[in-house]
């Protein structure tokens, strides 16, 4: 071997003291408890030291390939299929896309090393402002953290568009959907997919968005009813009794945030390789494949077994509860008046409204119309609206 031997810490150590036993400075013993190791070890040291010197003291697998390593044809596999298809990917996505589709099977860390040596992937260092992380809550359904992420999620196949996403506190359970924006309606709508799913949860935690608490101050009129506004969306957690917290800003919801960072990262490149690029098609996908992999893959036990969520108690179905509820006075006529549209109160209600009363309009998410009264639905008819100058002119022709 030419030059020098690649000698550790440990082995210029026992070189010393082997030289030393040789100069009749140390006895073999003495030199034993030097090397650490047995007075019979010792001995086996000495021999191969005095028959081949330094080159004695390494290690006989050093220079050799590992008995565990991989074929390096599955190297050049992995780092040409990487290359085509997987460029952008962590190693860890990287590594379970080829297990899966390409029969390649090699751990995330081999891959990592790999890449790094061929130049293809670099770490990425950030420097964060230090926080602690709350602790999880004890029990599934005891908190869900819920937003939406805006992106570009088919990367320039369609307009970007939005993606409304529950998190559970206690065992990171998702639930999400795509949407074109985030609004009241949608918000609603996820939390009505998680309710069939799971129950109710008893608490939510979003931040100050007015699709989904109103931060406004009540009004003179409201004041003085000792009314306290609350959004459409407040409303329906409240007739469910769910506790809606208000996040001061994205840290303090940081489980979802996070949790867009893996979507934002994995489900684009998904529904790249599905080719994917409608939102139809990607709420399929999200429902049918990826929720399924996502939450087997990182979901973890609750720190209980006690599921918190409650079952619905109420007999109101829930299309009655999530809905927007709007209060409208009954004109002299009959008529109610609700977004340009006129609805006339059909005179055979068992408890009919008299003019100047308050009638709550409710709108249903899929549209429909409910007029209410003293907690009794209403039979109403829709007028054609015609407006005041279309009247006039009518009587005078």
């Amino acid at each position: 071997m030419a030059g020098k031997l690649p000698m550790g810490q440990k082995e210029l150590i026992r070189a010393k003291v082997m030289e030393q036993v040789v100069q009749k400075e140390l006895s073999l013993k003495e030199a034993a408890l030097k090397m650490k190791v047995s007075y019979r070890q010792a001995k086996r040291i000495y021999k191969r030291y005095l028959q081949e010197g330094d080159r004695g003291l390494l290690h006989r697998n050093q220079g050799k390939a590992s008995g565990n390593a991989y074929d390096p044809g599955i190297r050049e596999a992995a780092l040409r299929v990487y290359q085509e298809r997987y460029g952008d990917f962590g190693p860890t996505f990287a590594a379970e896309k080829l297990g899966e589709c390409h029969g390649i099977i090699i751990d995330h860390e081999t891959l990592r090393r790999w890449l790094r040596a061929a130049g293809l992937w670099e770490r990425k260092r950030r420097r964060k402002a230090y926080r602690s992380r709350r602790r999880r809550r004890e029990c599934f359904g005891e908190l869900l953290q819920f937003d939406g992420s805006h992106h570009d999620w088919f990367e320039g196949r369609r307009s970007p568009c939005c993606l409304m996403n529950m998190v559970d506190d206690a065992t990171g359970i998702t639930f999400s959907f795509f949407c074109e924006e985030e609004t009241t309606s949608d918000a609603m709508r996820l939390l009505w997919r998680w309710i069939e799913r799971y129950g109710i949860p008893q608490a939510l935690y979003c931040d100050k968005k007015n699709a989904f608490v109103l931060t406004r101050e009540p009004t003179i009129e409201e004041q003085l009813a000792g009314i306290e506004p609350k959004s459409p969306f407040e409303r329906v957690c409240e007739v469910l009794g769910i506790e809606v917290i208000i996040a001061n800003s994205p840290q303090a919801k940081g489980r979802v945030e996070r949790n867009h960072g893996v979507y934002q990262d994995r489900l684009v490149k998904e529904l790249r390789l599905a080719g994917i690029s409608t939102i139809e098609e990607a709420n399929r996908h999200l429902v049918q494949t990826y929720l399924p992999t996502i939450n087997e893959k990182f979901a973890k036990a609750p720190l209980r077994p006690e599921d918190a969520h409650v079952p619905l108690t109420t007999p109101t179905s829930l299309d009655d509860i999530f809905s927007y509820e709007t209060p409208r006075v009954v004109s002299n006529d009959y008529v109610i008046s609700y977004k340009r549209r006129l609805f006339q109160i059909q005179r055979n209600n068992r408890l009919q409204p008299k003019p100047k009363a308050k009638v709550t309009v409710r709108e249903l998410l899929d549209g429909r119309i409910k007029l209410l009264y003293q907690n009794t639905e209403l039979e109403y008819i829709e007028l054609e609206n015609i407006s005041r100058k279309e009247e006039l002119a009518t009587r005078s022709a």
